[in-house]
């Protein structure tokens, strides 16, 4: 099974969405929102794709953190203690493919290089 973990009003969760369904796949969504952030996954996702990749330091939700905040976040142990209190600072969508694979971000192309591998 495929999960897709984000929140549901970003537009890049809306279209990696509708692009799963568009291609008839079905998947599990885990709102951030709604269910939180599974501290044991997130610890697995900045272990795997490493915390730089997870952390998104273009987004608003980090823009807004004060100084001091963004200053704290050195290391993969402060970048997770401050994703499970501002889960919006995520990149978006994170994948768990149905072989057990990580990807973050979502374009066609990763997508359909993640299912591709899987066959």
């Amino acid at each position: 099974m495929i999960t897709l973990f984000g929140i549901s009003n970003c537009d890049t969760v809306k279209r990696a969405r509708a692009w799963l369904t568009e291609q008839g796949l079905s998947y599990e969504f885990h709102d951030f929102k709604k269910a939180g952030v599974p501290p044991g996954d997130l610890a697995a996702w900045c272990e795997q794709l490493g915390w730089e990749r997870v952390l998104n330091r273009a987004g608003t939700t980090w823009r807004k953190l004060d100084e001091a905040t963004r200053a704290a976040v050195v290391d993969s142990a402060s970048a997770q203690a401050l994703l499970l209190t501002q889960p919006s600072a995520i990149k978006r969508p994170v994948m768990r493919w149905a072989d057990g694979r990580l990807s973050v971000g979502f374009s066609a192309e990763l997508f359909i290089s993640h299912l591709n591998s899987q066959v």
